[in-house]
């Protein structure tokens, strides 16, 4: 995957601390995407295949992953516990980052994105 300069020049505004735990983010999420192109949508670096994959953005007090994680009750139960009001995400920077959760969550949208790739393929025939 190619880096983004948008995303670079997001990623920037940040202290260096933030700066930091959102490169890992950003790194794990091309690790486990790594056919998706990375962009800057809703002025947050995202991540599109044949749909939108999965965004990401930087608090002061947390980095937040969107959409909800739909469609998988075990990867539900296991992202409870960073669930906001409204089912995205959020990691506290106070608290280690769950990468392995994350790469989960993106091979999870991933594997949707390609059912419903699929799908639109089929009924498009």
């Amino acid at each position: 995957m190619r880096m983004n300069a948008d995303v670079d020049a997001y990623i920037a505004t940040f202290p260096p601390k933030i700066r930091a735990r959102l490169s890992q983010v950003r790194r794990t999420i091309q690790g486990a995407a790594p056919a998706a192109t990375e962009v800057i949508s809703y002025r947050i670096p995202a991540y599109r295949q044949n749909g939108m994959l999965v965004y990401f953005a930087g608090f002061g007090e947390h980095i937040g992953i969107y959409p909800p994680v739909r469609g998988s009750a075990t990867l539900a139960k296991a992202v409870a516990q960073f669930s906001g009001p409204k089912g995205n995400l959020k990691f506290p920077h106070a608290a280690p980052l769950p990468l392995t959760l994350v790469a989960r969550i993106v091979r999870h949208r991933v594997k949707q994105d390609r059912a419903a790739a699929a799908r639109k393929k089929k009924s498009a025939k």
